[in-house]
């Protein structure tokens, strides 16, 4: 007996026999038998199978792929789940070399006459899946099957003893009785075999769909054993004459997504713009820098950035694959070693050389390193932590916050020593010497040597003449050092702060902080308080290349219509390309020479008001989310003085309120005016709460857009309780709301939580106004300090992010006061059962919780904003740290969990999705942990 693997979930046994002439006098009763029988016998429609069906699989051979709709129809029929693609392109192959009819009714017929036919069909019956499906039943349970793969009903009695009696007798193999039932329910063209064949019709479709599916999304190696097939037998059982089959696709989408197992939870954007400062190595914008303050270019397009904040050199390569070169992000020091085994302090200006080793000034170490391309860091000059102007060679020299450097063509480094106003040398032997200026003699004086003086020169360049060009930002001029050592200076006049184009001195500049030149001797200046890029040819001639002076922002685009901010790093590429550290943006932009910017690597933290889709929406420092049933997302978009929502598929508009127009006034839309709203809530009937924090007043919004004050007075604020504008508040922050339609108001600057009724009688639920502290207790006995965060769950608890106590509160149905986690002045961010990292001791604790929310399971979810994480506190009180690295703190990290964060404020769950407000955007947990 031959074994061919005919599908993936389990081998069909192949038995080459003989066909017996019993079995040929009992194929020639069946087509008689499925038409009289046609309520009993599978009888289908003849209508032709749609086109939907050939949404299958490619195969080698169109011959082969002919075979394709009948082998799913035996599929579907015998196991009652679509073909696992292995197996449909095995049995093909199988039905190709038996010479097998490429339709159901031409195949049944052949099976009488076939052996090889005969053997293939027969081997559904001798399966392993068979066995388990249908192993320890009785033949009328068999047929009663089938009919269910094939017509999703019971046999009448009539049917079922015939094909039951067929295989007990041996005149027919079970997999010669599902070929039948299929083919003879395919050829019925009476009233019900017209609705069955819309049945089949729809389940063939779907199962065309699947087995497509699970190809294309490589889970061929996980449709596989019993549960999987179980499921896709659930998923095409489901299927009716009625089925839409294409809106049905997306349960096909499921179930093999199931298959994989549970769906990774992940850290994403939703909306808004999430960028700033951070760390990350990455791709173009995927990287994240802090506060890069210079640039440098080598002969392989290759661009180096020293990054101030994060104390550490990286690499950008000309397809903007950001890495770290040397130093470790927050590990500031100064040990010399390879790659991220050496560290800086404070990192001022960076260089290349024509071997492509970086040198860089580490300012506050008061020394000069070289990194070899290999990331071998060592100090060049200087002694770290000793500041000083001596010449010398190596250590035997001083500095005084060296900040930019530069390098000529014969291997000298040159640097502008800052704190010594003064221009020093360093050979390739490492001597240093002093090229201009005196220490300890600040001014604006040219001259030779040391008869020049510097104020604060802080940005170096060398031209291919051997000219040093100078960045003397207390002065706010241009200097120029010539080869003998003589100073003039370029453009700019000493004291004359401004941003005017012109020659030499009739131009003037706001900060110079960093110079680069071309190959054509212009000299380029990132003139940081003026937001701008300038340009001085050798004709001194100073222009205005990129930027507009005075305006400040991020903007890519051409010359004026391009936004920086706070620009201090400039190199020139081996192109001809401006590389700017835009320092503020923190991202490393790109001008080319027909002054279009880009931005190269890095992403900004950008604000704004526009309503869009995902990251095309701009918000201005939201702080409270919430969600409703629908899966709609609410935001108080604080800074804008107005409410947004976003739709499940990200786009966001403005439900209330007008951006940039602060004020109290009710109304429709953007009629409707907030002041610093700061939290929101939803109840059943898709109202809007919104804690309007510096009107110290409630607001409801309808469905309709429409707002009205709920509670409290416009700018008045105070304690009172009471019905409506009879009660006061003051800097109402966040809102919960219950199922039965109450509204609870972390009231911070009453140091109390207060609660409306569905009547806006208001009362205060827990602690007294104006009364700081900690205590646990019963209504007023209780107290809080600076309440930040509030929720509910749905036994009527009320949850509470007690942010200056650091702890999290609970208060039940009574108004009784507990403290649920955390540990009252300890700062941290310890796990564990609540006050006890488990087996430790130690104090489980937070860092100014903020945000808080709850999820179905009685789960209380914190933002823990100093910590800059999400903190999960289960019904048993243990803490965890789900989304975030605690102490990691420079940046927000998209992808699998924990990724990273910065300062999560409110939060919000809707089904298994947790919504953040994190910096100017919204993020979102998929598959919330």
């Amino acid at each position: 007996m031959a074994s061919l693997p005919l599908h993936g979930i389990s081998n069909v046994q192949v038995n080459q026999k003989v066909v017996p002439m019993r079995a040929v006098m009992t194929r020639l009763l069946l087509a008689l038998w499925c038409l009289l029988l046609l309520s009993g016998c599978g009888d289908g429609s003849s209508t032709q199978v749609s086109s939907n069906q050939t949404r299958l699989l490619a195969t080698s051979s169109t011959m082969q792929a002919d075979y394709a709709s009948v082998v799913q129809q035996l599929y579907v029929a015998y196991f009652g789940r679509p073909a696992d693609p292995a197996g449909l392109t095995n049995f093909e192959k199988a039905l190709l070399a038996a010479n097998a009819p490429t339709n159901i009714q031409d195949l049944n017929a052949a099976y009488a006459t076939s052996p090889a036919i005969k053997a293939l069909i027969d081997s559904f019956g001798t399966s392993a899946e068979s066995a388990r499906l249908y192993g320890s039943g009785t033949t009328a349970d068999f047929v009663g099957a089938i009919y269910q793969n094939v017509l999703g009903r019971t046999p009448l009695p009539a049917g079922s003893a015939f094909w039951a009696d067929a295989i007990s007798s041996g005149s027919l193999s079970q997999g010669n009785a599902a070929l039948a039932i299929m083919a003879g329910a395919l050829a019925n063209t009476t009233a019900q075999g017209i609705l069955d064949g819309q049945l089949i019709n729809n389940r063939l479709t779907v199962a065309n769909y699947f087995t497509a599916h699970v190809a294309s999304q490589d889970a061929v190696s996980v449709y596989k054993g019993t549960t999987a097939a179980a499921s896709a037998r659930t998923m095409l059982d489901a299927v009716v004459a009625g089925t839409d089959t294409t809106p049905y696709e997306s349960t096909v989408d499921a179930t093999v997504g199931a298959l994989f197992g549970p769906a990774a939870s992940t850290l994403e954007v939703f909306a808004g713009n999430i960028g700033g400062p951070g760390s990350a190595n990455g791709t173009g914008t995927g990287a994240r820098f802090y506060n890069p303050s210079s640039v440098a270019t080598d002969s392989a397009g290759n661009v180096y950035v020293a990054d101030y904040m994060n104390y550490t050199v990286r690499k950008i390569t000309p397809a903007g694959v950001v890495t770290t070169l040397a130093g470790t992000a927050g590990a500031y020091g100064s040990v010399n070693g390879t790659g991220a085994a050496a560290n800086f302090t404070a990192l001022g200006g960076i260089a290349t050389d024509s071997a492509d080793n970086v040198y860089v000034s580490d300012t506050y170490n008061y020394t000069i390193r070289k990194i070899t391309p290999a990331g071998v860091v060592t100090t060049l000059a200087g002694a770290a932590g000793v500041q000083g102007s001596a010449n010398g060679t190596g250590a035997a020299a001083r500095f005084n916050q060296p900040r930019g450097i530069a390098t000529d063509s014969v291997g000298n480094v040159y640097v502008a020593d800052f704190g010594n106003n003064t221009i020093r040398k360093i050979t390739p032997a490492g001597v240093v010497s002093t090229l201009a200026g005196t220490t300890g003699a600040p001014g604006s004086v040219d001259g030779i040597g040391t008869a020049a003086s510097f104020y604060q020169p802080n940005g170096i360049a060398t031209d291919s003449a051997g000219n040093v060009y100078v960045a003397d930002i207390g002065n706010n001029t241009i200097r120029k050092i010539t080869p003998a050592g003589v100073v003039s200076t370029l453009a700019g006049t000493t004291g004359a702060q401004g941003s005017t184009d012109g020659t030499g001195g009739a131009a003037t500049f706001n900060t110079p902080w960093s110079i680069a030149t071309d190959s054509a001797g212009n000299v380029y200046v990132a003139d940081t308080n003026n937001n701008a890029i300038r340009m001085i040819t050798p004709d001194r001639v100073v222009t205005t290349v990129a930027g507009t002076p005075g305006v400040n922002g991020y903007v890519d685009g051409i010359g004026a219509d391009a936004r920086f901010y706070g620009p201090m790093g400039v190199a020139i590429d081996g192109e001809g390309n401006v590389i700017v550290a835009d320092s503020y943006n923190n991202i490393i932009r790109k001008i080319t020479p027909d002054m279009m910017v880009t931005t190269l690597a890095g992403n900004p933290s950008v604000t704004g008001s526009a309503d869009g889709t995902g990251s095309a929406a701009l918000f201005d420092g939201p702080n409270g989310v919430a969600a409703d049933s629908a899966g709609n997302v609410y935001v108080a978009d604080t800074q804008n003085d107005i409410i947004r929502k976003i739709t499940p598929a990200g786009v966001v508009t403005t439900l209330a309120g007008k951006a940039g127009a602060a004020g109290s006034a009710d109304g429709t839309g953007t009629a409707a005016r907030f002041m610093s709203p700061s939290g929101v809530a939803t109840d059943s009937a898709g109202n809007v709460y919104v804690a309007d924090t510096y009107n110290h007043t409630i607001r409801r919004i309808t469905p309709a857009g429409v707002v009205t004050t709920l509670a409290g007075n416009p700018n008045i604020y105070g304690s009172a309780d009471g019905t409506g504008g009879r009660a006061n508040f003051s800097i109402p922050y966040a809102v919960a709301t219950d199922g039965a339609g109450n509204v609870y108001v972390a009231d911070i600057g009453n140091q109390n939580i207060r609660k409306i009724t569905p009547a806006a009688v208001v009362t205060t639920l827990a602690g007294t106004a104006g009364v700081k502290g900690s205590a646990d207790g019963t209504g007023a006995a209780a107290s809080f300090n600076y309440p930040y965060g509030i929720a509910t769950d749905s036994v009527g608890n009320v949850y509470v992010a007690d942010s200056q106590n650091n702890i999290i509160r609970k208060i039940n149905p009574a108004g009784v006061v507990t403290t649920l986690a955390g540990e009252l002045g300890v700062i941290g961010s310890g796990n564990g059962t609540t006050g006890t990292v488990a087996g430790t001791g130690t104090p489980g604790d937070f860092n100014f919780p903020k945000g808080i929310a709850v999820d179905s399971a009685g789960n209380v979810y914190v933002a823990d904003a100093n910590n800059h994480a999400i903190r999960k506190i289960t019904p048993d009180g243990t803490v965890s740290t789900p989304i975030g690295e605690p102490p990691v703190t420079t940046e927000f990290v998209a992808g699998p969990l924990p990724g990273r964060l910065l300062d999560p404020s409110g939060i919000a769950i809707s089904g298994t999705s947790l919504y953040i407000a994190i910096g100017n955007g919204i993020a979102v947990v998929n598959n919330l942990p």
